[in-house]
């Protein structure tokens, strides 16, 4: 029976890295982009998303709720490059791309998928790893294959062998992006020519949620009978792919949340991805809102966390940088590092399960031990140093009380 979709929406998040010299600079380009707006989280609007995170994470994750009445007046009457200084030395700071429509679109020539891009948002931490997030929803469909097919496509957007591929055109009809191509002139434009330095692939990390019919998932229907299409779905596989020749493998390579009776999260090194069934009225109701809230922020902040490791552990290689590179992680573990982040146990579900399985605790212990290591051939290179000039200031020293006797002999 062919899975029928509800309710669906599908995050792709782009991460790029701008360097830490032109950080400032770069924050100060989106101030002047007229496409761009700072994003102020205020606690009356936001205050879910407040209460959410425990206060020392918010205070450096969302330092723009501290941006209230005067002091977010004084800051509106800055000029840009006041207020790009200001930006640059908190943690994180948000941006909205601004679109004036919402951007329709459709993945094939014929009888294709239909669907918009109703935000664009862009999320930098100050070491200079940013996001850019592409909130996409279907439309015109309720099948789960095209679902499935159009998450597994869009994925690969930006990925310089999708020229290569036997994919369906994605096609944007609208005056602002005709095809394909103008996404990714889109994404050019915000991290910037300059910023060609890419942390791990073009491809996006997905955050999707979708919610089927309860005539598929529900207490006659188990989820037995769904679970080859939700391993497709939280994989980001097309809807042609047979689960059954590589089931052993894709079930250890993923971790599955099923907290609630008809949700299940399915979650690997790219994708977290919620299905559930509108057999339970909060599924459609309270969790989609949740689930693109506090979930979305506790997963970035999982995947900042592991490529600002992955970087610093690239870093090492360089001798010279080490004190620098010191620095760096006493900052992140200081602000962004924690082991807890909220005293909501949903929230700390999540971000346990994603620590385990981005493996950030055994790169954060890796780093450790290789600082160590790097530290003790330091010291011991300089202590040789530091002997040898011993040694050769002794001689200069020996060398010259011989000469002063010498010349005492013979005055």
């Amino acid at each position: 029976m062919e899975l029928k979709v509800q309710y669906q929406y599908s995050y792709f998040l782009y991460p790029f890295m701008v360097d830490e010299d032109k950080y400032e600079r770069y924050i100060l380009k989106l101030l002047k982009d007229k496409n761009c707006e700072l994003k102020i989280f205020e606690k009356e609007k936001d205050l879910d998303l407040y209460n959410f995170f425990n206060p020392s994470i918010r205070s450096h994750y969302f330092p723009t709720f501290e941006l209230r009445d005067e002091s977010l007046k004084t800051f509106k009457e800055m000029l840009p490059e006041r207020q790009s200084k200001v930006l640059a030395e908190h943690s994180c700071v948000c941006f909205s791309y601004l679109i004036e429509d919402s951007i329709q679109g459709k993945m094939g020539n014929e009888n294709g998928i239909f669907f918009n891009i109703p935000q664009i948002d862009i999320i930098c931490f100050n070491t200079g790893i940013c996001f850019i997030s592409i909130k996409t929803h279907m439309e015109s469909s309720d099948s789960f294959s095209d679902l499935l097919n159009f998450n597994y496509k869009f994925k690969e957007i930006n990925s310089e062998f999708n020229d290569l591929k036997k994919f369906e055109n994605i096609n944007i009809q609208t005056g602002i992006y005709k095809d394909s191509k103008k996404i990714t002139d889109v994404i050019r434009e915000i991290t910037g020519e300059e910023n060609k330095k890419k942390l791990i692939n073009n491809k996006f990390y997905t955050f999707s949620y979708a919610c089927i019919a309860s005539d598929s998932w529900n207490e006659r229907n188990e989820f037995e009978k769904i679970e080859s299409e939700f391993l497709k779905y939280a994989n980001t596989f097309q809807s042609n792919y047979i689960v059954d020749l590589n089931k052993e493998s894709e079930e250890q390579n993923l971790s599955i949340i099923s907290k609630l009776k008809y949700s299940r999260t399915g979650i690997t090194k790219q994708n977290c991805n919620l299905l559930c069934s509108t057999v339970d009225m909060y599924n459609y109701t309270k969790l989609p809102y949740e689930y693109e809230t506090m979930i979305y922020y506790t997963y970035i902040l999982r995947l900042y966390q592991k490529l600002f490791l992955e970087h610093i552990n690239s870093e090492f290689k360089n001798y010279d940088k080490v004190i620098k590179i010191r620095k760096k992680f006493i900052e992140f573990t200081k602000t962004l590092w924690a082991k807890e982040i909220t005293t909501d146990d949903t929230g700390s579900l999540y971000y346990r399960i994603l620590n385990e399985t981005l493996e950030i605790d055994e790169l954060f212990e890796q780093i450790g031990k290789k600082y160590e290591i790097i530290y003790k051939d330091l010291n011991i290179e300089k202590n040789n140093r530091d002997n040898v000039i011993v040694v050769l200031l002794l001689i200069v020293s020996l060398v010259l009380n011989t000469i002063t006797i010498l010349i005492h002999l013979y005055s």
